[in-house]
C-alpha cells in the first residue's frame, strides 16, 4: 500500500509539471506552399497568422482555405505534441492495477468508456456536417408541441381537467 501511495504522490507531481509544459505548447503549420503560417496556442486557438511571398498571387478563397488548411495542421501538431508530452504517463498508468483488480467484483468502468466522435473538419452550414443519426440518439416521444403563431399546443385526454 504504502508503494502505491508513493507512486501516486509522484504521478500528481509529473502531472502537475506536464500541465505547466502544456501550456507553452505552440502548433505551427504551413499551407499553400509555405504563403500561409498559423500558430495556435496550446487550447487550440489561433494565436498567430502570417502571410509569406507571393500571398498576393492568390485569390480571397484561395487564402481562406489556405489559412484554414494551416490551422486545422497546426491543431494537428498540436495534438502530437500533446500525445507526446503525455506518453510517459499514459504508460506509468498503464502499468498501475485497475480498481476492479484491488476490489472483487468491481466493474471496469474505464474499459467501458465510449470513444467520442471525430469533429467534423467541414465548414459551417456545409451538409457534411449533418449529424448522422445513431444508436445513443435520444427521441423524445411525450412532449409538448409548439406552434410559434399560436404558442405552445397542450393537448389534455382527459375529460375531467
Amino acid at each position: 500500500m504504502e508503494g502505491m501511495l508513493a507512486d501516486a504522490q509522484q504521478q500528481l507531481r509529473d502531472i502537475a509539471s506536464i500541465q505547466q509544459r502544456r501550456a507553452q505548447l505552440v502548433g505551427t503549420a504551413t499551407a499553400s506552399n509555405r504563403r500561409v503560417t498559423v500558430s495556435v496556442n496550446a487550447n487550440g486557438v489561433v494565436i498567430e497568422t502570417k502571410f509569406g511571398p507571393g500571398i498576393e498571387n492568390l485569390g480571397f478563397s484561395a487564402i481562406a482555405r489556405a489559412v484554414t488548411e494551416a490551422a486545422q495542421r497546426a491543431s494537428e501538431d498540436l495534438a502530437a505534441k500533446n500525445r507526446e508530452l503525455v506518453a510517459p504517463l499514459e504508460g506509468r498508468r498503464a502499468r498501475m492495477p485497475r480498481i476492479n483488480d484491488l476490489v472483487a467484483g468491481m466493474p471496469d468502468l474505464l474499459g467501458q468508456m465510449p470513444k467520442p466522435p471525430e469533429p467534423s473538419l467541414a465548414p459551417p452550414n456545409s451538409d457534411d456536417r449533418e449529424p448522422t443519426p445513431g444508436e445513443n440518439t435520444l427521441h423524445f416521444t411525450n412532449v409538448e408541441s409548439y406552434d410559434h403563431d399560436r404558442g405552445p399546443q397542450r393537448r389534455t385526454t382527459e375529460a375531467g381537467w
